[in-house]
């Protein structure tokens, strides 16, 4: 376990350092950070629209040849003018569908398992799901630390994840989750 101040929290499991902060993901300098998408994998507004703002309409480009995307999968894009190279577009579940937690455990999942394809070492998440999604951030913070502790205890190239979350309730709702991960000390 890496010393984690009260502004910084992280945990290591396995040998990956995860890292929750609140940036901006969207200015995180990573090889890749994962965008919660629909399944035309338009843009739009909010998160998607600073994407589109700051990376550049290359983006939206790649992706209109890509799209659709089914529920639960995730493609990779490159991030234009951002400090990422790629962008891990997941389709994942919205609020009130049946089986919620297994739907968002598997799209983490799939976001991991296209870093290692994609030879991502250090990536970044949003509160998956949480916010415009409604997935209420306790639930999907639970989901992701449940993932990442299957996951990464298993071979993988990833060295380190950052969990970047601006509001400040979904960020208490991850650092609470992150403490109460086996691995925290």
């Amino acid at each position: 376990m890496e010393a984690a101040v009260a502004s910084d929290p992280q945990i290591t499991i396995g040998g990956t350092l995860v890292h929750l902060n609140r940036d901006d993901i969207t200015e995180t300098e990573v090889d890749g950070f994962v965008f919660y998408a629909q399944n035309d994998l338009a843009l739009g507004s909010g998160f998607g629209g600073m994407i589109a703002l700051r990376g550049g309409a290359s983006i939206q480009k790649e992706l209109d040849e890509i799209s659709p995307v089914a529920d639960l999968e995730v493609v990779v894009s490159g991030a234009g003018k951002l400090n990422a190279e790629h962008i891990l577009h997941a389709v994942g579940p919205k609020f009130r569908e049946d089986d919620i937690e297994a739907k968002l455990a598997t799209t983490i999942e799939n976001c991991l398992k296209k870093a290692d394809e994609t030879g991502i070492k250090t990536m970044a998440f949003p509160a998956m799901g949480a916010g415009y999604y409604g997935i209420p951030a306790p639930v999907s913070a639970t989901v992701m630390f449940s993932v990442l502790e299957t996951y990464l205890n298993g071979e993988t190239g990833l060295e380190k994840i950052m969990i970047c979350v601006l509001d400040r309730p979904q960020f208490q709702a991850f650092e609470a989750a992150l403490r109460a991960a086996p691995n925290a000390a």
